[in-house]
């Protein structure tokens, strides 16, 4: 263990030397006419128009089944992220509550992995540094209406992450219409590193469906019902997507829909010391079949502890799921076809996720870099079918934040994870693990956030 940490924070701190010549430019946040507005909704139009004709202006193909799956997410929100522009064209206007963000990120990553199957020569070559995405960001509000919308592009392909449109019924409730975010388990994000943890790959992490979800807060109480029609898009057959849900593909043709989702969480403040969040998640839905026209169902339930402590953040969850499609003859329930980014890989259809997360702040002043965060993130997939081999991953890590710039360094150890230590796309599912048993990957992901 102690050799894992010395890699790790000794490139924290190349890392943050390396960024001491950066520049810090300064944040936008003053209010513009609204005719330069106008301009700047002319540029970025030509701006999406230019990368969807460098992408072809239509969805590629999804990759083979072998292709390695895209680095999925930044956790942590841009240094201007509650900043907005008003907009208002005239005093009667200015009045109201009336503004527009624009904003977004350019992310860089590196990659060596100690297994050439997902990066062919990757090896050899001393790993691969690829462009991994640029996204535009819209937020914006009118009185109590909302607008929240992101578009990303990346490497062979482009997606909308999220849209919805939301509604203040009064400070302590309000609802959101679209693609919003499935309130389930720990929020925003189950883990602290850039790849996420297990749930995400089974849905069960930062998941957007279409549908309807109420908020309420009050005092320490926080509660979220939601009615989701369907996943994503409403075509489980379109892989381009940034949640993973249950999609058509092959023999396995299972949609989600009709889903409700229930959320309550309850604040605990110890003063100086810190918080800690105590919650209880669940959902239920409908999967309809294609090929038989039947309707099967899926449900989870999770328990999780959310504390803040000074300069500690400690997650822990325990979330028991279960899938029964009704498949046609010869095609096995056991398990359920998912996915993401393009590509899509076996789940157990049954199984119990277990999430153990620890990070630590150190505030630091090397020029731009102003904190270190290292952490660690465990979880595993314990499958309900006996013949099954468990799922692990485990992180070890550190994020780098300078300004505007986002580094996060990890080192990733897995077992019987589809994209880390298992044979072919059958990870999460049967998990056929390779002899050596884990596997390991150090990906480096830098962002420039505005």
């Amino acid at each position: 263990m102690l050799t894992y940490l010395r890699l790790p924070l000794f490139l924290c701190a190349l890392a943050g030397w390396a960024l001491i010549a950066l520049p810090s430019p300064a944040l936008a946040g003053e209010t513009v006419p609204i005719e330069e507005f106008n301009a700047l909704k002319d540029r970025v139009a030509e701006l999406e128009a230019l990368l969807l004709r460098g992408q072809g202006g239509a969805a590629t193909p999804a990759p083979q089944a072998a292709a390695a799956p895209v680095a999925v997410e930044q956790k942590v929100e841009a240094p201007s992220e509650g900043e907005t522009v008003a907009v208002a064209a005239t005093e009667e206007e200015a009045e109201t509550t009336d503004h527009l963000k624009v904003g977004g990120a350019l992310r860089m990553n590196y990659t060596y992995n100690d297994d050439d199957r997902w990066h062919e020569d990757g090896k050899e070559k001393g790993g691969d540094f690829k462009f991994d995405l640029f996204r535009l960001d819209v937020n914006g509000s009118y009185n109590d209406v909302q607008l929240s919308a992101q578009y990303r592009f990346m490497e062979d392909q482009h997606f909308i992450h999220h849209g919805w449109l939301g509604y203040n019924l009064s400070d302590e409730t309000g609802v959101q219409l679209g693609l919003t975010q499935v309130p389930f388990g720990l929020l925003p994000y189950a883990s602290h590193n850039f790849w996420f943890g297990l749930p995400y790959y089974l849905g069960l992490e930062d998941d957007y469906d279409l549908g309807l979800k109420l908020l309420h807060q009050n005092g320490p109480w926080d509660l979220q019902l939601a009615f989701f029609k369907n996943a994503d898009f409403g075509n489980a057959s379109d892989l381009e997507r940034y949640s993973y849900d249950i999609v058509k593909e092959g023999d396995q043709q299972n949609e989600e829909s009709n889903q409700i989702n229930a959320r309550l969480a309850y604040r605990l403040d110890h003063g100086d010391l810190g918080n800690t969040e105590f919650g209880v998640s669940g959902q239920w839905g409908q999967l309809y079949n294609g090929d038989t026209g039947r309707n099967g169902d899926h449900w989870a339930a999770a328990a999780h502890v959310n504390g803040t402590y000074g300069p500690f953040n400690l997650m822990l969850e325990a979330i028991e799921y279960e899938h029964n499609p009704k498949n046609p003859a010869g095609v096995s329930d056991k398990t359920v076809r998912m996915g993401a980014f393009g590509w899509g890989h076996d789940v157990a259809a049954k199984g119990t996720v277990y999430v153990a997360g620890l990070s630590y702040d150190v505030p630091v002043s090397w020029g731009p870099v102003s904190k270190l965060t290292f952490y660690n993130d465990y979880s595993r997939l314990v499958k309900a079918e006996e013949d099954f081999e468990d799922s692990e991953i485990n992180t070890l890590g550190c994020l780098v934040t300078a300004g505007p710039v986002y580094t996060y360094i990890d080192f990733i150890m897995g077992k019987n994870a589809t994209w880390i230590g298992s044979i072919g796309e059958d990870g999460f599912g049967a998990g056929r693990h390779r002899d050596e048993g884990w596997n390991t990957k150090f990906n480096i992901n830098v962002g420039y956030y505005f």
